[in-house]
């Protein structure tokens, strides 16, 4: 019984506010007459989702590939630059103001230079969800791998390790909790990233893309639509959030683990 009390405790807090939200927004259209252009009330946005279910459906799929593509890609590469940058100060000062131009360009400004180069399609979505979501793993692994404790440096150069030993078995597994925020993070950017990415080099047709459908959906003036598609992809954004984040809990609670062998 308590078992259940207290996953009712952890779903009831965020139900109970979307419920609330559900309603004040219905009692907005409703007590002040909103036009359906400006705000459609949330029954006319579940009825637009569901006519359009098929299209949406697509679109909320190939969404979510572009995203969780260039999600991998910002982890291999972040994780990959952030190592390497942590192996020496010169490399980071050098480099890593670099990286920061990732993090302060907008996206829309770098992404008709990227169909130039890639062209329209996929390959052009997916660098553009990579480029918005690589930069917290690059900080969260270079953080991580600053953090290492100085006495097992010290062990380490006692014993004479070479730097791919000490990377593999000192550095990558301290930071360990850093690049998982990193990668939470990432996971949530990458979803902006291709919608982003969608508006400007995705393909319009049957299967387009949910940013593609939104594009479409506000020169038709279709505003339910373009509720039904966002509420959408929020819930891909949650998914791979929610996927990455049990990942990173089952990779956790293993660094734990492995953290307290050493004193049984």
């Amino acid at each position: 019984m308590s078992r259940w009390r207290t996953r009712l405790l952890v779903i009831a807090p965020p139900v109970a506010v979307i419920a609330a939200t559900l309603l004040a927004w219905w009692l907005v259209v409703r007590i002040f007459e909103v036009p359906a252009y400006l705000l459609p009330a949330p029954g006319a946005v579940l009825d637009a989702a569901w006519s359009d279910r098929e299209r949406l459906g697509w679109g909320a799929v190939s969404t979510a590939i572009s995203a969780t593509s260039g999600f991998a890609v910002a982890a291999v590469v972040g994780v990959t630059i952030g190592s390497v940058l942590g192996l020496s100060r010169f490399l980071e000062r050098g480099f890593y103001p670099l990286t920061l131009l990732l993090q302060m360009v907008p996206l829309i400004a770098l992404a008709p230079i990227i169909v130039v180069w890639l062209g329209y399609g996929t390959p052009a979505v997916i660098t553009s969800a990579a480029i918005v979501a690589v930069f917290p793993v690059i900080a969260n692994t270079l953080g991580g791998m600053r953090s290492i404790d100085r006495e097992l440096e010290e062990v380490f150069t006692l014993a004479r390790a070479g730097a791919a030993s000490r990377w593999w078995r000192l550095r990558l597994p301290a930071a360990i909790p850093s690049i998982v925020t990193g990668l939470r993070i990432a996971a949530g950017l990458a979803v902006i990233g291709a919608i982003v990415g969608e508006f400007v080099s995705a393909y319009a047709g049957p299967r387009a893309p949910l940013g593609m459908v939104i594009v479409a959906a506000m020169r038709d003036f279709r505003t339910d639509l373009m509720f039904g598609a966002i509420g959408l992809a929020a819930i891909v954004g949650f998914l791979l959030f929610g996927i990455v984040n049990l990942g990173g809990w089952l990779l956790l609670r293993r660094w734990h683990a492995s953290a307290r062998e050493p004193s049984r």
